[in-house]
């Protein structure tokens, strides 16, 4: 009698984790829209460390974020006090916002994706006024 009811109890155990599991996935491939500041790979470590990124984040500049280095290590977005990596193609639409901005520092865009595994799958880039 006992097996048979700590079997049942270990089956609702697993069969909730699929579900949660199954979840989180749902979560994942939903699109979400960030706005901040973009910053290339590079130089967003330097942003991660201040206390407040997002404001930090806003002192880099459009020369630094075209230089050939930081084009190559790639973008992402300070949001919400993290920073979101682009997939390839997300970081090529980011170099082209970041060429089309006016801006020379302080740009904020409107960033619609989906994240996965950390990594956002760019859908549109769109410069916030």
């Amino acid at each position: 009698m006992f097996k048979k009811f700590l079997f049942s109890v270990t089956a609702i155990m697993v069969l909730s984790l699929v579900v949660i599991a199954q979840g989180d996935k749902a979560q994942e491939n939903k699109s979400v829209t960030l706005t901040g500041h973009i910053v290339d790979k590079a130089c967003s470590g330097r942003f991660a460390r201040r206390d407040d990124p997002q404001t930090a984040s806003g002192t880099h500049t459009k020369g630094c974020s075209l230089m050939e280095n930081c084009v190559k290590s790639g973008y992402g977005v300070f949001a919400d006090g993290k920073w979101t990596e682009f997939d390839e193609n997300g970081s090529a639409k980011a170099k082209a916002a970041i060429e089309k901005s006016s801006k020379d520092k302080g740009a904020t865009f409107k960033v619609t994706g989906k994240v996965a595994e950390g990594k956002m799958t760019v859908e549109s880039i769109s410069e916030v006024e």
